[in-house]
């Protein structure tokens, strides 16, 4: 059998890189080559991780916990910064400790913020305008404005006003295409609409933007006489546009081929359209026209009927994993070819576990095309075989797994209850595979400058669940260290966990509230 297209990547790329010997090399020499202009700036990057990385296993280095906050609305992390208070005021981590960036004045109701995205700007080309080229988080408000903010001060860099027609709710990224886009809410059919008779065809709208700088593509309307009744979602990824349906189905069309095709116009933020009777797209009250006007059902590329609504493509080549929606398959993930759907050797997943807690299946963030198979008590990472030049289907094999320390057989437990006539019944029934009195795997995060990947385990052992996160080498699944958090953790709660370098977030809800946990590399206490 062959490596999977990512390794004849790397291998191809060793071979053409100048030959050196394969030894460890300490942090002083890094630093020393680096400073001595050896390597080129890619290099440069790269072996600065490689140093943190080396830094950061060492023995006298510890994650230390330096902040904690907390908030009675939602907390969110992302690159650096942490936004507490609806995005109205931002921490950056860049420091020993977060640092108070800026804090906005509060809003009216009709103003606040809906959702958030940040936008990086691109390094490997200058944009014509200085404020395009500046990072900034691209908010929405509750009536209907799209602004580009500084994420630096929260200062305004660009407004756009979407619509005085259409509820638009949620933004989203599709990072491949640099577009974004803006999802309005459901036009859902009321009991009196349709005792009245009354349908309404459009289901939802997206605003379709490109980044760098920003620039409407355009707006349609996702429409039942075009995609059919059921219509339950629509997402745009790579290019695709995805749509499911109350039956099930998922199915995939071309965002490229429905814009070639069904473009009435081509709109420019600021300019006149004759869609707006010559007024200014983007301004107060008219908004952004509708100018993808779809008028019959385009091409499907992919269609599949699953479970949840979920399949996910990726890997190499490609292959989508589903779980078919008949109850035997229950608990299953099957990996196919995205060619012919045929199902891979040893393509079909399965735990067995008895859990709270369905396992989790995903394509690694790595972009390598493994896939990263998480359960209450085993992590598999698989990678896909090919065979070239011969109809034999693909075959998925292990590439490491990492497994929790527990005991060899699990445990049942008795209850008593003695009936009102006094009898006394004993029933046995079988610890669960998650049963937060043993070590579960609960989050796996990848930190892909480090090429780590960090798991959390979490033991209720002794009455009061704990976390660790154990971080291990991406390549091998080697065990490297373990970080402890200080905090404890209820697994009735919804928990999120960043590790970003030399920095680890761990947010938490609990009840009504919002907290967040900071900790930051440094010297280890003695």
């Amino acid at each position: 059998m062959l490596p999977d297209q990512s390794s004849c990547r790397n291998t191809c790329h060793l071979l053409m890189a100048p030959c050196s010997r394969k030894r460890a090399v300490n942090a002083t020499e890094l630093l020393s080559r680096r400073s001595r202009g050896i390597r080129d700036a890619g290099s440069l990057i790269r072996h600065s991780m490689e140093v943190l990385r080396g830094i950061l296993l060492q023995d006298n280095r510890d994650f230390i916990n330096v902040w904690n906050k907390s908030s009675k609305s939602t907390i969110m992390y992302e690159n650096g910064k942490i936004y507490l208070e609806n995005y109205q005021n931002c921490y950056s981590c860049v420091h020993a400790e977060p640092q108070l960036l800026y804090k906005l004045p509060k809003r009216s109701k009709l103003e606040k913020f809906e959702d958030a995205l940040l936008c990086q700007s691109p390094l490997d080309r200058t944009l014509a305008s200085p404020s395009a080229q500046k990072p900034s988080l691209l908010v929405l408000t509750a009536n209907n404005w799209l602004y580009r903010l500084s994420v630096e001060t929260g200062e305004e860099l660009q407004r756009v006003y979407l619509s005085s027609k259409h509820k638009f709710r949620y933004l989203s990224w599709d990072v491949s295409q640099e577009m974004f886009y803006v999802k309005s809410v459901q036009n859902k059919e009321t009991a009196f609409a349709r005792q009245a008779g009354i349908t309404h065809n459009t289901v939802m709208h997206l605003a379709i933007f490109h980044v760098f700088p920003l620039q409407i593509v355009g707006i349609l309307d996702i429409n039942k006489k075009v995609f059919g009744n059921g219509v339950t979602d629509v997402v745009l990824s790579h290019g695709v546009l995805v749509v499911s349906y109350s039956n099930k189905s998922v199915k995939l069309y071309s965002f490229e081929h429905i814009v070639q095709m069904y473009l009435t116009e081509k709109l420019t933020l600021g300019k006149p359209s004759s869609l707006l009777g010559g007024e200014t797209v983007g301004d107060v009250p008219f908004g952004i026209p509708v100018n993808i006007q779809i008028t019959e059902w385009p091409p499907v590329l992919f269609e599949v009927s699953c479970a949840n609504n979920s399949v996910q493509i990726g890997g190499y080549p490609w292959h989508y994993i589903y779980t078919p929606m008949h109850k035997n398959h229950k608990g299953t993930h099957h990996i196919c070819s995205l060619k012919d759907s045929t199902v891979a050797s040893n393509g079909i997943q399965n735990m067995n576990c008895c859990s709270l807690e369905s396992d989790g299946i995903f394509f690694h963030p790595d972009d390598s095309g493994r896939i990263v198979h998480v359960g209450p008590a085993t992590i598999n990472v698989l990678k896909i075989l090919v065979e070239l030049n011969n109809d034999f289907p693909s075959k998925v094999v292990e590439d490491f797994s990492m497994k929790t320390h527990r005991k060899n057989n699990p445990t049942s437990q008795v209850t008593v209850t003695v009936t009102s006539s006094g009898r006394t019944v004993k029933k046995r029934f079988q610890q669960l595979d998650d049963d937060p009195d043993q070590d579960t795997f609960r989050i796996v995060e990848y930190e892909d400058e480090l090429d780590l990947l960090a798991v959390v385990v979490t033991n209720g052992e002794d009455g009061e669940g704990r976390a660790q996160i154990q971080l291990h080498d991406n390549q091998s699944g080697q065990l490297l260290r373990t970080v402890h958090l200080l905090e404890p953790w209820d697994e009735t709660y919804r928990h999120e966990l960043f590790f970003d370098k030399d920095t680890i977030v761990h947010i938490e809800q609990k009840n009504n509230s919002f907290c967040c946990h900071v900790y930051k590399l440094m010297v280890a206490r003695k």
